[in-house]
């Protein structure tokens, strides 16, 4: 079995192994305004619940290199959560894999990957950034913290949010159960690969 030290090797090849390893990673499409009212939409598989009381998410967006708008390296919607303190995750399904593909684009802050990617945004109940329509499922959230890991492009960030509102389609929902084969979201492989979440197996937990 092969040891690697981290320490001796460069970024992007640990960001592949770790990528390769860690999998598959559920995709949050995450959606946020800016301070002038500009949408921004972008997918990150870094992404994970916390706890449920109170119900707690985390995804991390990574540092890019530093230019003159964010001499920090922030992407779009790490700049917009720490500005207004919000954003919503969308859960994204097989059927709008490609579309949030889409918005995984590296484009200025004043495009709409909404337009870009031809989803459809509404309104949310509490916060003000918008919501996916085409989304199976939905959570607003408040930002809890921020945890940056490192500071040099590639280095993470730790985004910790508070659900305030959960959005679930209503044939999905049976007493807080939500059906997975109707969800169908898909996750994150390395590198181009995504994967469906149709085969799937039951194991009773032990008591």
């Amino acid at each position: 079995m092969l040891s690697i030290d981290p320490s001796r090797h460069q970024p992007r090849d640990i960001y592949k192994l770790m990528t390769g390893i860690i999998v598959p990673r559920p995709v949050a499409l995450v959606s946020t305004l800016d301070l002038d009212g500009n949408a921004n939409l972008a997918p990150f598989s870094f992404f994970a619940g916390v706890g449920s009381a109170p119900p707690t998410v985390l995804f991390c967006p990574a540092l890019r290199a530093a230019e003159e708008r964010d001499p920090i390296g922030r992407k779009d919607t790490l700049r917009n959560v720490e500005a207004t303190r919000e954003f919503v995750i969308n859960v994204v399904s097989a059927e709008i894999s490609a579309q949030a593909n889409a918005t995984a684009a590296e484009v200025a802050p004043e495009i709409d990957e909404f337009q870009l990617s031809g989803l459809t945004p509404i309104a949310s109940e509490i916060v003000k950034a918008p919501r996916v329509a085409e989304s199976p499922a939905q959570m607003e959230c408040r930002l809890l913290q921020v945890i940056y890991t490192g500071d040099k492009p590639a280095s993470g960030v730790i985004v910790l949010g508070e659900i305030v509102r959960f959005h679930v389609r209503e044939d999905l929902f049976d007493d807080f159960r939500i059906d997975p084969a109707g969800l169908d979201a898909v996750g994150r492989m390395a590198g181009n690969t995504w994967a469906r979440t149709h085969d799937r197996i039951d194991l009773i937990r032990p008591k």
